[in-house]
């Protein structure tokens, strides 16, 4: 077995494989870290890096592929033509667990839903795992742990590896244009590789879905769901099992047993966390989760990293790091939760941004922008009309200097870049990181 990629995934998938008794083959076209490394070693797996040996590579039975490897890399393409099976993390280690798996897949929030889903089944005291694209890999929990339930993120990429794969409960938060240059810049190839989270289930599996977006439901028109089905919804009351805003109280249905909590009491405010704290609620609650120990976990629960994280108030400005939002509609989100005026730090990588979503609140909340990449022309040519302060830097330490210049007393700094880092950062952690380092700074 040849595993393509030695990150995170790539790691977990080469030591459940050699725990499977494979014959393992690590290839990393770049460098691989240093604590990957370490663990390929101890499990005495045979690993390369630099180069993909190609001799080794077409001779595999299979491949498991990293997310981060597009499908059309010269490498796959002749996989493919030799005709060998190409399958993700999730896929193969799905293969060696009979634990209940919490599949948490859309194109914002799926993050902290998944965070605060393993947060209620972990208070409620079950034997649960983290993984996906958070936590430790999926395939090294199986190879190492011996959880009853796993929480785990998806994301588009790993998706498109997952054929035998099946949730036992699926969440689909929300579909908008993502990634749109790793599908041919097509939407609707982009949609249904989100859908692929249904796969292979039955009517003994659950399926939780938001009731609001116009994509999902659009979908849900053309397909045949076998899944037992619980929608969501903060525009709608819903009459049935799921969840809804009634009012200022959040109520979550199940089996004809229903609860309130009061939009006050959760911890993760603004409107795309009501939906993230009714999707991992609905999880929790077709779990037979007692509704107390959900409530207390909706209220206690600490947001995610680089999510809307504050950072610190220097003379009454907020400092919000928001490294996470890597496309338009998180930001989106982001600036829709602002009470305050906000000097905005955005750029990075564009993934085919369409910056006019945003437009009605920029007009309405930005006093400022401060443009972070190497490439800002697009970004600037969007707002120049709108905001009259626009910067430019490369520097990290300059935006944050910049923005502590241009915000007033309860105004806010908000770092929330709608594009991907890979311009000037490894990624949206370090890019966070940085942020945090300069506002420590001033």
């Amino acid at each position: 077995m040849v595993i393509l990629g030695a990150g995170e995934s790539g790691a977990g998938a080469a030591v459940l494989a050699i725990k499977e008794g494979f014959d393992v083959f690590v290839s990393d076209f770049g460098k691989i870290k240093e604590k990957y490394k370490n663990v390929l070693s101890q499990f005495e797996i045979n690993f390369e890096e630099g180069k993909h040996s190609e001799e080794i590579i077409l001779r595999a039975n299979e491949v498991v592929k990293s997310p981060g490897i597009p499908d059309n890399a010269g490498i796959i393409n002749k996989i493919k033509g030799k005709g060998i099976n190409i399958i993700s993390e999730i896929e193969f280690a799905g293969r060696y667990t009979s634990a209940k798996k919490i599949c948490i897949t859309g194109s914002n929030g799926k993050t902290t839903t998944t965070l605060l889903t393993h947060h209620i089944l972990k208070k409620a005291g079950l034997n649960v795992g983290l993984a996906g694209n958070v936590g430790q890999s999926f395939a090294m929990q199986v190879a190492t742990k011996n959880y009853d339930y796993y929480v785990i993120e998806i994301s588009s990429f790993q998706l498109d590896g997952m054929f035998d794969f099946k949730a036992d409960t699926a969440v689909l938060l929300n579909i908008t244009p993502d990634h749109l240059d790793r599908y041919d810049n097509s939407f609707s190839n982009y949609i249904d590789s989100k859908f692929r989270i249904i796969r292979n289930q039955t009517e003994e599996d659950d399926f939780i879905y938001c009731k609001d977006d116009p994509e999902i439901l659009k979908k849900l028109t053309e397909i045949n769901i076998k899944a037992r089905k619980y929608p969501f919804s903060i525009k709608q009351i819903i009459t049935g099992q799921g969840a809804c805003l009634d009012g200022n109280n959040i109520c979550i249905n199940i089996e004809q047993n229903s609860f309130n909590m009061t939009l006050e009491n959760l911890a993760l405010q603004g409107k795309h966390n009501i939906y993230n704290s009714m999707a991992a609620g609905i999880a929790a609650r077709i779990l037979d989760i007692r509704k107390d120990i959900i409530k207390e976990s909706l209220s206690d629960f600490q947001n995610v990293e680089h999510r809307l994280e504050f950072v610190a108030s220097i003379h009454g400005v907020d400092f919000i790091n928001d490294s996470k939002a890597t496309n338009v509609n998180s930001t989106w989100y982001a600036l829709e939760s602002m009470n305050n005026r906000v000097i905005w730090i955005a750029g990075g990588i564009d993934k085919g941004n369409d910056y006019k979503l945003l437009e009605g609140l920029v007009k309405q909340k930005v006093k400022s922008i401060i443009c972070l990449g190497k490439d800002n022309k697009k970004l600037i040519k969007a707002f120049e009309n709108i905001v009259d302060d626009i910067v430019e830097t490369t520097s990290m330490e300059d935006a944050v200097q910049y923005g502590n210049l241009l915000a007033s007393k309860d105004e806010v700094v908000l770092l929330s870049p709608a594009c991907a880092s890979f311009d000037l950062y490894e990624n949206f952690e370090e890019r966070g990181d940085k942020f945090k380092v300069a506002v420590a700074g001033l």
